[in-house]
């Protein structure tokens, strides 16, 4: 099986960016090929990172005309604001969420690995064992989203009302199939653009880019297991990546860097040390690839 690698980036995130591609071409293994998408202004930075198995994507490749970046006055243009006439302003994340479904519509290969920017792996991986038989492994954690966890409720009920269940009454705990390193099959991903349409009766990239609160593995999830009742994939709980999602309390050096890589579970690839937590690339680098 082949397998898109898939890695939505900017500027900022440059350095982490880079990181990760050392570390995949180090312990990658199998038939991939890593494809980052970032905007068309930041093509020229991210030509560094091309090479036989990596190809950078404009997102002019992925996004409609009426759609289009410009400075965001609210940060006196140090940030982007993605403005068209058929949804409301959309920023960063909203768009590297975008990037990340439509690159579907491009890609031929069977499987797509989704490795955010902030992510570096640590123990060798080949993608093809993101499949069981033909099924293709989904992570998810039962149980795991309850009442008080407000944007996961907000993300599922987003979910809902995209995929034509916005009528389906189901009080929580729900399932989580959120991670920063985790697979979806291509075909499944472009069945559920198509069904998104057909619910919605516009383009998909119109009917998500309306919602303010949206997590494309959540939408992923909810669809395999609402819509198709899991056909051609098989649950894990067993999550890839090792991720250090909150500040508080952090000391911030390398030290603790090492202890939170020896926590890692056996099943582990990888790691994930959010960018606003404030190590730098160069102190994840040190403790990954000395």
């Amino acid at each position: 099986m082949r397998t898109a690698v898939v890695t939505p980036s900017y500027e900022a995130d440059f350095e982490r960016c880079r990181l990760l591609c050392d570390s995949m071409d180090v312990r990658l293994t199998g038939q991939w090929t890593h494809y980052i998408l970032v905007e068309q202004r930041d093509l020229a930075n991210f030509a560094a990172l091309k090479g036989p198995r990596r190809v950078i994507v404009d997102e002019r490749e992925l996004l409609p005309d009426w759609l289009r970046p410009f400075p965001d006055p609210l940060s006196l243009g140090k940030r982007r604001i993605w403005l068209g006439l058929h949804a409301p302003p959309m920023r960063g994340w909203h768009m590297q969420q975008l990037r990340k479904l439509g690159v579907g519509r491009l890609l031929q290969e069977d499987a797509m690995f989704f490795a955010d920017s902030d992510v570096v792996l640590t123990r060798a991986y080949d993608p093809a064992d993101l499949w069981d038989g033909e099924k293709m492994r989904l992570y998810r954690q039962d149980n795991r989203v309850t009442a008080d966890m407000h944007k996961h409720i907000k993300w599922i009920a987003t979910s809902n009302r995209l995929l034509g269940r916005q009528d389906n009454v189901v009080e929580p705990p729900f399932p989580d199939y959120v991670n920063t390193l985790i697979g979806w099959r291509t075909d499944t991903l472009n069945a559920m653009l198509d069904h998104i349409e057909q619910a919605n009766g516009v383009n998909w990239m119109r009917a998500i880019g309306k919602s303010r609160d949206i997590s494309e593995a959540m939408l992923y999830g909810c669809y395999v297991d609402e819509i198709l009742g899991g056909q051609g994939h098989i649950h894990t709980s067993d999550a890839l990546c090792h991720v250090m999602w909150f500040r508080e309390g952090r000391q911030r050096n390398h030290r603790e860097l090492l202890e939170f890589i020896a926590q890692m579970e056996p099943h582990q690839i990888g790691i994930g040390v959010q960018s606003f937590i404030g190590f730098s690339a160069q102190q994840v680098r040190q403790a990954v690839l000395p």
